[in-house]
């Protein structure tokens, strides 16, 4: 063993937020990245850090210390030494590592080991598979070649329109290995979703595929590359990808196969030589959510998402050479660059393209059996999906290998920590984590040295000055505040493309507070350093003068067997008043009559306060969310107030556009509190 269980916590159905349900044993700890990077900057420094709250102390008070050490631990190679670690110590706008020449994917490339497997894949059409490093390089080698042949030059943006395959990976490496910026969307996208984002690039390459495959369907996305081609101008080149083995044609750019591409002429793995770019060149272009007008496009630079990620995956996932990484996404939600990253420390990244329940529900649980996966991340929806299945992974797969596990994506309830030691083996390591597609990283996570507590995040990652702040600007410890980062990060925007004098990055994250950077979340920092987000501020649910997290609703609410999931709102009406409706989505055959109302109601009331018992009970038939599955309070809550549907939400970035038509007929028929 490896770790200790609190025996019976998992089985004891009134868990409670903060009870203690694992703790490392002291050779786990030992073992652990962490610690030997704390002993490599303790001999660095000459410091010695007590416990984890004094390491994170020092690496965001004495920034350049903190990532000059990450730098060397890792052995980041650069063909050019910075002159200093940070030159502008200001947000926005802070300068890291002037001077430096590198490239994020030479740190892929230098990870090859012969003979082993770089990723492995699967998908509803394909078993598992390996492909081995030294076919995964030659490829990457031989697209950025065609590239370079097509007259692709550095600051050029090659994007991408192709499922969660290798070929995503390889295209996306060779274009960051040429100096050129990625962009990419999933197939699933409608040409307007698609083209609202990658128009806004003005994209040299596209590398689309065919279609894509999803629940047992084949989709044949054709003619929407065709549109998507028609609003790309400035296309000299589609490189296609047959997914579905269907033709690609008569488009108004040269079109070429990703075979051809492949069999082209490419440098050996001696005479290849990666673009050399300054620490802030541009990497790729992420995309916020997008649920009002167009998506922001969010630039990361080679430097700064290099170094975040080899620190975030060794000290707060405590991943490592050879070990098989799963995390399900698609190619537009920042866990795929996540991903991705983890080839820059020659992690195994285990991909899965298709419906995460087809053809069982326990489909990924499979394959991480099958692919001998040491850490296997998910959703807390997933894990509301298998408790309410009535799942229990460990009696139907061999989970031996498995030893972390990281819920993301939205705030963990109690239960859900805990049916990972009920469900899933006694001796895990739950990682919680929270960050963002802004920062492509996680703020708070898990730390490999420290117990796992209930629906509690475990700390602060290292380098992310985080703090919780009151409306007057100040910290806060034990209370919900805004969540807030006070000292630059190297994984920060670089810029949103296309804004030329910065006004809407800093309209996005720093009005509120200037200097400091306001994520968009509610967060609890207890006095031990344990934290809890409590949902987004945006979507804040301020009832006299309380402030009130959504995820305590949620967590109540979705607790209950004849709930599947809710999304609840708060609207301000005039003359001081409130009025809060929760809509719920029920399991089949229950009834949304009084009996389970007041049951709802008398919960809420006695695990958290009157204040937090919604004033009416809407059932419709599903919650709008997002597709990286985020429940859309915001636009819910607009519609409520009375704004007109085609201007509160994208449908292209919804998982469901057809989610809010009973939000809408009840805001049309029933809701009178609109304030329009």
């Amino acid at each position: 063993m490896s770790g200790s269980a609190v025996p019976g916590a998992a089985e004891d159905r009134s868990v409670r937020e903060g009870d203690l349900l694992w703790t490392p044993s002291p050779d786990r700890v030992e073992r652990t990245r962490l610690t030997a990077f704390t002993r490599f900057a303790e001999e660095r420094t000459g410091r010695t850090f007590g416990d984890y709250g004094a390491l994170w102390a020092w690496s965001t008070t004495e920034l350049e210390q903190f990532w000059s050490a990450v730098w060397d631990f890792f052995g980041v190679r650069s063909s050019a030494p910075y002159d200093s670690v940070l030159a502008a110590d200001t947000m926005p706008g802070a300068r890291w590592f002037p001077g430096a020449r590198l490239n994020f994917a030479e740190h892929v490339l230098r990870s090859q080991v012969p003979g082993v497997p770089a990723l492995l894949y699967a998908s509803e059409t394909q078993p598992l598979h390996e492909l081995p490093w030294d076919e995964f390089t030659r490829r990457i080698r031989a697209v950025a070649t065609h590239l370079r042949q097509r007259g692709v030059r550095p600051g050029d943006r090659v994007v991408g329109y192709l499922p969660h395959a290798p070929e995503a990976m390889i295209a996306m490496l060779a274009a960051a290995g040429v100096g050129a910026v990625w962009a990419g969307v999933s197939p699933d996208f409608g040409a307007r979703g698609a083209l609202d984002r990658l128009a806004q690039l003005s994209p040299t390459v596209l590398v689309t595929a065919d279609g894509y495959r999803y629940g047992g369907r084949d989709f044949d996305r054709r003619n929407e590359v065709a549109e998507i081609v028609a609003g790309l101008p400035g296309l000299t080149e589609v490189v296609s990808v047959p997914v579905l083995g269907l033709p690609v044609s008569g488009l108004p750019v040269p079109v070429t196969s990703w075979p051809d591409v492949l069999a082209g002429p490419s440098s050996g793995a001696d005479d290849f030589v990666c673009e050399q770019v300054p620490f802030d060149h541009p990497l790729w272009v992420l995309f916020s959510s997008g649920t009002t007008g167009l998506p922001k496009p969010i630039v990361h630079g080679h430097g700064g998402i290099l170094l975040e990620q080899l620190k975030s995956l060794a000290f707060h996932q405590d991943l490592r050479p050879g070990d098989r990484a799963f995390f399900f996404t698609t190619t537009g939600w920042m866990m795929w660059n996540f991903l991705v990253s983890m080839l820059t420390s020659g992690i195994v990244p285990v991909l899965y393209d298709g419906n995460p329940s087809h053809p069982d529900v326990d489909v990924l649980w499979r394959l991480a059996q099958d692919s001998r996966a040491r850490f296997f991340g998910t959703s807390p929806t997933y894990v509301e999906l298998m408790k309410k299945a009535g799942i229990v992974p460990r009696e139907r797969f061999d989970l031996s290998a498995l030893e972390i596990v990281m819920p993301a994506g939205s705030p963990v309830a109690p239960a859900t920590t805990a049916w990972f030691y009920e469900a899933v083996g006694d001796d895990l390591w739950v990682a919680t984590g929270s960050g963002g597609t802004d920062i492509c990283t996680g703020l708070v996570g898990g730390v490999p040295t420290q117990p796992v507590r209930a629906g509690q995040i475990q700390a602060r990652c290292l380098g992310v000055a985080a703090e919780a702040w009151d409306d007057a600007g100040h910290p806060v410890v034990g209370r919900v505040g805004e969540l807030v980062i006070t000292r630059p990060m190297p994984s920060m925007p670089l810029y949103f493309w296309g804004d030329e004098d910065g006004a809407r990055y800093r309209a996005s994250y720093f009005d509120a507070f200037p200097g400091v950077w306001r994520h968009g979340d509610f967060l609890e920092v207890d006095e031990h350093g344990g934290c809890y987000v409590r949902g987004r501020s945006d979507a804040v649910l301020n009832r006299h003068g309380v402030r009130i997290g959504t995820a305590e609703i949620y967590r109540v609410v979705e607790d209950d067997p004849a709930v599947l999931t809710s999304l609840v709102v708060n609207l301000d009406l005039p003359g001081g008043g409130f009025f809060m409706p929760l809509f719920v989505v029920l399991a089949a055959g229950a009834v949304l009559d009084d009996r389970l109302q007041e049951r709802l109601r008398r919960r809420l009331r006695e695990e958290y306060t009157p204040r937090h018992v919604p004033d009416r009970f809407i059932a419709v038939r599903a919650i709008p969310l997002t597709r990286s599955g985020k429940k859309m309070e915001v636009p819910v809550r607009r519609l409520l107030m009375g704004a007109d549907p085609a201007d509160v939400a994208d449908p292209s970035a919804m998982a469901d556009p057809g989610s809010l038509a009973d939000v809408i007929e009840y805001a049309r028929t029933q809701c009178d509190y609109s304030l329009a």
